[in-house]
């Protein structure tokens, strides 16, 4: 005979109606009780029915995650993978399962919100999208539950890395270094406001410590793609005017900025200074250790989740706003003293 939710409640010593609550992801049901009731459930052997529980609450619990970035690297992505995990892993705590939003259902074309429709989310979470194209327009202005992580919509709940202030905080110590001459090679600009930020804040950092920003200072790149900044990294060793300190895109583009360095017969740091952006926690294990700001990639996760899960709890609750999630400075050997400044500590 099949465990049912009456045995479940009996095991409690609750009602069947809490007990029901939590099942069906009510929030007014004490973390205590849920847990105790998820327990005795597990113990009893009794399983949820997925059919009935939508039925019952016209909901789904399934949610979408729309996250397509332009080097197509998935849930291998050295950051966005880390973000990802800890939104999944706080949404199953929940109930909670989750569906990646795409534009094919085997040979069916069809636009981001149609497949939404299609799977039946309750809410979309978007993570490294093309946040200015027509198809997340039409979805984000849609009258489906949306968050938004590292791009603001008006009205939309948005997660937002702090980048003004982590650009800042490596302008900063580099300067505490006695550096003065400091590039940036950024990220991918279309349709980034990530990159806009960060280029922004490089740009405004520079200008508080009064130092001077020379043409060619600040040059494209693109994200987790070392190949493609190699000539933009190679212009800036060249130049008579040769950096002392050179700020990367991402903590992936390090290992090729160092063999790129050291084929040019440079040290780091003792010739010239190099920092990342992510705090990838692999790359730490490159010698001399990487100077970075670390993204709180499981905060950023779990607060999309939560919000997400908010807006789909009171549906009549503001979805606009954003939260920021601060960075952290990571220190490191990779940024060090600059050349002829060995005064500093």
């Amino acid at each position: 005979m099949s465990v049912t939710i009456k045995d479940v409640a009996r095991s409690c010593g609750m009602s069947i109606s809490t007990v029901s609550k939590v099942f069906n992801g009510y929030p007014d049901i004490s973390e205590a009780t849920r847990r105790q009731v998820m327990e005795t459930a597990h113990e009893i052997g009794y399983r949820p029915n997925a059919l009935a529980r939508a039925l019952k609450t016209n909901r789904s619990f399934n949610l979408g995650v729309l996250f397509v970035d332009d080097n197509i690297s998935g849930l291998t992505h050295p950051f966005f993978a880390a973000v990802l995990n800890a939104f999944k892993s706080e949404v199953e705590s929940r109930g909670y399962d989750i569906t990646f939003i795409n534009h094919n259902i085997g040979t069916m074309d069809m636009t981001y919100l149609e497949h939404c429709r299609y799977r039946n989310v309750d809410g979309v979470c978007l993570a490294c999208v093309d946040f200015y194209s027509s198809e997340v327009a039409e979805l984000v202005n849609s009258d489906l539950p949306c968050v938004t992580i590292d791009h603001t919509f008006d009205n939309r709940c948005s997660i937002i890395s702090d980048n003004v202030n982590g650009i800042r905080m490596l302008v900063d110590r580099a300067v505490a270094l006695g550096h003065r001459r400091i590039a940036y090679i950024h990220g991918q600009k279309r349709n980034s406001a990530v990159t806009e930020n960060r280029v922004q804040g490089f740009c405004r950092a520079m200008e508080m410590n009064g130092l001077d920003l020379p043409d060619g200072y600040v040059v494209p790149g693109r994200y987790d793609d070392f190949e493609y900044i190699r000539e933009s990294l190679v212009a800036l060793l060249d130049r008579a005017d040769r950096p002392t300190c050179i700020l990367l895109p991402d903590d992936a583009s390090y290992f090729g900025a160092l063999d790129t360095i050291r084929e040019k017969g440079l040290r780091v740091p003792e010739d010239i200074s190099v920092a990342g952006y992510d705090g990838v926690r692999s790359v730490q294990a490159v010698h001399p250790r990487l100077t970075t700001i670390r993204q709180d990639s499981d905060a950023l996760g779990r607060q999309a989740a939560l919000q997400l899960i908010g807006q789909i709890d009171h549906s009549n609750a503001a979805a606009g706003g954003s939260i920021l999630i601060p960075t952290t400075l990571i220190e490191g050997e990779s940024l060090g003293i600059a050349p002829g400044d060995r005064s500093q500590a």
